[in-house]
């Protein structure tokens, strides 16, 4: 069976890499591997195919950024071609990035089966356009592989016949346990950095809600400022979140913090692992602060990942909570949490046992 695997963006990659792994290993698959470029940073692409074991891709269609809609249409543009030469027997795609919505699209079109690792998730705040594009990639599927107990209820109530839903695990998680220890053993960041465990926190932030009005963004540093007065703050920079600190004038708010580029994978595990606690919006840091078992407060009014705050480390802030949570976490050492169900380092040995006895439609 020939499945022809996408990534898109850097989030993809992590997912990705140890479904390729046991895809190669499969004397019953024939993997493709194709990179839309939907995020694409040359220093940090190649990094991180090298640090995760992720073979270079077979096919690269060079998208770039820009507008959702745009990128979408660019997607399907480029893609459609290449599923016409490839005839793939199904495409697999993780996650939920503009790519992966895209490719689920144009596959659907030409009636190609779409299997979607990281299926079920839900916000229900249809402001993200990350919930758009996991709603829609997972109707148009024909195989979802779940990561926690509550995708399985989400498709179920949209709909979803129960034989195409597989309850798998965090494929996510596979690559980190894979990583951590070398992470540690390799990994110079703390001491160029001038870092004692413990005694900082990490901070990442993206997502429109949060930096692109001034108002919410200049709260959000207000409150980390202070933060900042007790515990070091190591804030990787996004380059659109890096944008609006300039357009807004935002320079002297962030002047107590550490700021960095994005960091290579191995760098960032080993900054998160070691922290006091991460503050983030990002989707992917909640699943793997629960798995180092680092206290996590995510700057968002909701999550798609409950799984992190019923059993693992995350917490939920708004702007107006991040100083009095992060005060707690200084003083009592946070929220204990433990790792779910499945998430155990086997999640891509699994899917890909169930593919390969598989009949796709």
């Amino acid at each position: 069976m020939k499945i022809l695997n996408i990534v898109g963006a850097r989030p993809n990659f992590m997912k990705i890499a140890p479904i390729m792994e046991h895809m190669k290993a499969s004397p019953k698959i024939t993997p493709v591997l194709l990179h839309t470029g939907q995020h694409y940073d040359q220093n940090m692409n190649d990094v991180f195919f090298d640090q995760l074991g992720i073979p270079h891709p077979d096919i690269e269609l060079e998208v770039g950024s820009g507008g959702q809609a745009w990128q979408v249409s660019e997607t399907i543009r480029k893609f459609d071609p290449v599923l016409e030469e490839e005839s793939p027997d199904a495409i697999l795609v993780v996650g939920d990035v503009n790519a992966t919505v895209a490719c689920a699209l144009a596959a659907s079109y030409r009636k190609i089966p779409v299997i979607h690792v990281e299926a079920g998730l839900r916000s229900f705040d249809w402001n993200m356009p990350e919930e758009i594009n996991r709603v829609v990639t997972d109707r148009l599927s024909d195989l979802l592989f779940i990561t926690e107990p509550s995708g399985r209820e989400n498709l179920l109530k949209e709909g979803t016949p129960p034989e195409k839903i597989q309850f798998v695990g965090n494929v996510m998680v596979d690559t980190l346990l894979k990583h951590r220890e070398n992470a540690a053993q390799t990994s110079r960041i703390l001491d160029q950095l001038q870092l004692q465990p413990g005694g900082y926190a990490v901070m990442t932030l993206h997502r429109p809600s949060n930096v692109d009005a001034k108002g919410v963004f200049a709260g959000i540093l207000k409150a980390v400022h202070q933060i900042s007065k007790h515990l070091k703050i190591v804030f990787t920079v996004h380059p659109r979140t890096r944008s609006r600190i300039e357009e807004f004038g935002l320079e002297e708010s962030v002047k107590s913090l550490i700021l960095l580029e994005p960091q290579p994978y191995l760098d960032m595990v080993r900054l998160m692992s070691q922290a006091k606690m991460v503050l983030t919006d990002s989707g992917g840091i909640q699943e793997e602060t629960t798995v180092l078992g680092v206290p996590c407060l995510t700057i968002r009014e909701n999550t798609e990942r409950p799984v992190t705050l019923d059993e693992g480390t995350n917490t939920l802030v708004g702007a107006s909570a991040i100083i009095r949570v992060a005060e707690h976490i200084i003083k009592t050492g946070g929220k204990q949490g433990r790792c779910p169900e499945l998430w155990d380092g086997c999640t891509a040995e699994r899917i890909v046992r169930f593919l390969e006895q598989w009949q796709p439609r």
